[in-house]
């Protein structure tokens, strides 16, 4: 089996990204890997594409350099037509996979009707969400691609309960039924690993951290944490807000703290590859945002012990449930400074939401690496019957 992927995930061009670590188990799958990846450069390049064999491995990565992200779909197709043309691929033996069922899931749809490879569609986010849909002309668009897209697959996965239920609910026409596979995180590795560092220790002024860790995009609401944030250091001035991550909305979030007066109290951390002691050493999980495929760092922060207050969205009510976690209805600031004004001052039942979220995924996710990647490839075999 020969696979075709794209990809939106420009992590994979890092050399020590444990995105890329990932791809290439994903290659001991198969006889073959090709990874098209959409990104923009302005770099002079010496060849048409720049193209990378990772040493030891069958997995090639295409950057598709493409000007802008207007032409990532055209430098895409651009790429995968040439790997097949280039490669001798037997018909009866491709799979074109994708990480989404917009861009990416049209480049698969376009080569796979022109090659005759069978079409694999990744759902990771929560499409079918109001919030989704309502927040840019761009993703109403989107919304009509995926209608188009996915009848016409040859197999659909989805990374949780949540969007193989939505999907029903829309009644489309689907060859097969959608197969869930969560997003793996090796749980058995929190278990027994030691913080390099304690946040209370970098942070000696607060004296409840609240930690968030994810991209600083519209989707994730960090506005709204900030606003948040503001009402709770009225009555506990020593509670701070840690923030992990980066994007395109940092510099605009940083100034809204520094607005709100609120620069002593929100830390903005950037982007951190030991996120282990983060989670282990702060004292509550902030989870905002508007809607979400899975929700892979409810995982994490549930696994190393940090009990979580999150909107309802990904995971909630499937792997992880109300008892485990603290849930509030997205967008709901007074619900949130609600539950984080209780918590401030029951140190119980933080201890009590830590014991059962992490006993909660124990018994709801699977925890065997070969057993995750095998149901990938049954999952990528399926389609080629």
């Amino acid at each position: 089996m020969k696979i075709l992927m794209i990809s939106t995930d420009r992590k994979i061009l890092e050399r020590d990204s444990a995105v890329r670590q990932r791809v290439v188990q994903y290659g001991k799958l198969v006889d073959e890997l090709n990874i098209v990846i959409f990104n923009s450069s302005t770099r002079v390049a010496s060849s048409k594409y720049q193209v990378e064999r990772i040493l030891g491995t069958n997995v090639t990565l295409y950057p598709t350099n493409s000007r802008n992200r207007w032409f990532y779909i055209f430098d895409a197709i651009k790429i995968s037509k040439e790997i097949f043309e280039s490669r001798e691929w037997k018909v009866e033996g491709n799979l074109v996979t994708t990480q989404d069922v917009f861009e990416t899931g049209f480049v698969g749809w376009w080569i796979a009707k022109k090659t005759g490879a069978k079409l694999h569609l990744q759902i990771h986010t929560d499409f079918l969400s109001k919030y989704f849909i309502k927040e840019s002309f761009l993703n109403r668009v989107r919304v009509c691609l995926a209608k188009f897209l996915l009848p016409k697959a040859d197999g659909v996965r989805v990374v949780s309960e949540r969007i193989s239920q939505s999907l029903k609910t829309k009644n489309y026409k689907l060859k097969t039924e959608p197969i869930v596979l969560p997003i793996f995180v090796d749980i058995k590795n929190y278990e027994n690993k030691i913080p390099a560092f304690d946040l209370h220790k970098k942070y000696p002024q607060f004296d409840f951290i609240i930690l968030m860790t994810c991209r600083l995009e519209k989707e994730k609401n960090i506005s709204m944490a900030i606003k948040v944030m503001k009402k709770i250091i009225k009555k506990h001035p020593k509670a701070g807000l840690v923030i992990v991550g980066d994007g395109s909305l940092k510099r605009k979030l940083e100034l809204s703290a520094i607005g709100y007066k609120l620069s002593a109290s929100i830390i903005f951390e950037g982007w951190q590859k030991d996120l282990f002691s983060y989670y282990k050493t702060a004292d509550l999980f902030l989870f905002t945002s508007n809607y979400e495929g899975y929700g892979m760092s409810l995982i994490e922060a549930s696994a190393s012990g940090c009990p979580i207050l999150t909107t309802d969205v990904g995971l909630v009510g499937g792997v992880l449930k109300e008892g485990d976690i603290k849930v509030c209805k997205t967008g709901d600031k007074d619900c949130f400074v609600a539950e984080i004004k209780k918590l401030l001052k029951d140190k119980l039942l933080l201890c009590d939401m830590s014991i059962k979220a992490r006993k909660r995924i124990e018994e709801n996710v699977i925890k065997d690496k070969q057993e995750y990647l095998n149901k990938m490839k049954e999952d990528w075999e399926s389609c080629l019957k």
